[in-house]
């Protein structure tokens, strides 16, 4: 079953809320897609522009440079995956079972029905796994740090880090973890499917191995200590 969510947004994020117009929502789609097929390197709002039939102008009224609305789509993406663990594991109360749905979620492939009118979770995904550290990686981490762009990510880091204190509260080091199996998850699915003699399931593209891989990594760190 697939849900819509109402996503919040930071308004640092852009100059002019792209949602309230249909100019604004075709940039953030098209945006989306033209970074993808090109890469964040080679996309520019020029050839964005062309794209959708519009001026250069007219999507920096939006947004004040590609980097921003790079974070844009990375905290939408973030946003929603957090509403989906809250939602899909809400009516969960074994703490181990929670874990186990947030990791699906984590390995699973996202679908194009899921998101919005203009923005889908399958794109972000994609978006995600080729260019996510791209968003923070940046010299001015600390001041678009400052402004909470990276909110989404770290409510959802936090949320992860919380189940895993619900399963072991003497584990020391559940936001290490949880953001470590975050990144790994992209990753691992990026080097599946570009770079397979990184990973030991790349040949045949599996999403149930990467998920017993993520089960492995996460409950042999934090299983209670037996002792003897």
């Amino acid at each position: 079953m697939e849900v819509d969510f109402r996503i919040r947004m930071n308004e640092k994020l852009y100059l002019r809320d792209p949602e309230l117009s249909v100019l604004g929502k075709k940039i953030v789609k098209q945006g989306l897609e033209l970074i993808i097929k090109l890469g964040f390197e080679d996309f520019t709002f020029k050839k964005l522009a062309i794209q959708i039939d519009t001026t250069e102008a007219s999507i920096y009224r939006y947004f004040e440079n590609k980097h921003r609305l790079l974070t844009y789509l990375m905290a939408w993406h973030w946003s929603y995956l957090e509403q989906k663990m809250v939602f899909y594991t809400n009516n969960i109360k074994e703490p181990e079972l929670r874990l186990r749905k947030i990791l699906e979620l984590l390995a699973a492939p996202a679908t194009e029905k899921s998101g919005s009118d203009f923005i889908t979770e399958r794109l972000t995904y994609d978006l995600v796994m080729s260019e996510g550290a791209k968003a923070y990686m940046t010299k001015h981490v600390n001041l678009d740090n400052r402004d909470r762009l990276f909110k989404p990510y770290k409510d959802l880091c936090g949320r992860f880090a919380a189940a895993i204190l619900e399963y072991n509260p003497k584990y020391k080091f559940a936001h290490s973890l949880a953001s470590t199996l975050l990144e790994t998850a992209h990753s691992q699915k990026y080097f599946m499917h570009h770079l397979p003699s990184l990973t030991d399931f790349g040949m045949e593209k599996d999403d149930k191995k990467l998920l017993r891989f993520l089960e492995a990594l996460l409950f042999d760190s934090i299983k209670p200590a037996i002792k003897k």
